[in-house]
């Protein structure tokens, strides 16, 4: 119920600021965006949700606040699931470093797509914490390179991508 209150909340978000705004740009875009949104919300869920119920327990929290500031310490020391969670975070930012580029209009480039990933991953990072998960260096780490996987993807199926796009674009 926590995770259900919070993406009835992104979803009246979609529709109230970013549908109809989306839509009038053309259906390519609309769809774009809109798979973008789709994916950051459920990067929401696995990283931060539920927020909205949590929020009045912030300050009460019961588990302490932890913060990772050494580069791969669970490798160095074989604690736990390492090989998971770098796959994991490598995993979830691929779809953001490919679909980035076609929500600009503009050529994006590496950099470009490096920094926002970087911003993403940091961003989630800080606020993990309040959600009684750790801050942990590794995770933006890792989470670029999946960035950087995606970004490459992207540039290896732009043609594909951009026929689709057309079409959607040219067929209303």
């Amino acid at each position: 119920m926590e995770y259900l209150i919070d993406f009835v909340v992104l979803t009246i978000i979609y529709i109230l600021k970013f549908y109809k705004k989306w839509k009038e740009k053309g259906r390519d875009v609309l769809f774009i965006n809109t798979m973008m949104y789709i994916y950051l919300s459920f990067v929401l869920y696995f990283t931060l949700m539920p927020i909205l119920t949590t929020i009045p327990f912030f300050y009460f929290h019961q588990y302490p606040y932890e913060v990772h500031l050494v580069p791969f310490i669970d490798v160095l020391n074989s604690r736990g699931d390492f090989l998971r969670q770098i796959v994991l975070n490598v995993i979830m930012l691929i779809p953001f470093g490919f679909l980035l580029p076609l929500t600009n209009k503009n050529n994006t480039k590496m950099l470009k797509v490096i920094f926002y990933t970087f911003l993403v991953s940091l961003s989630i990072e800080i606020l993990q914490p309040l959600s009684g998960r750790s801050f942990d260096v590794t995770d933006i780490i890792t989470n670029i390179t999946g960035g950087i996987i995606g970004y490459v993807m992207y540039l290896i199926f732009k043609p594909l991508t951009t026929k689709i796009l057309n079409y959607l674009k040219n067929n209303r």
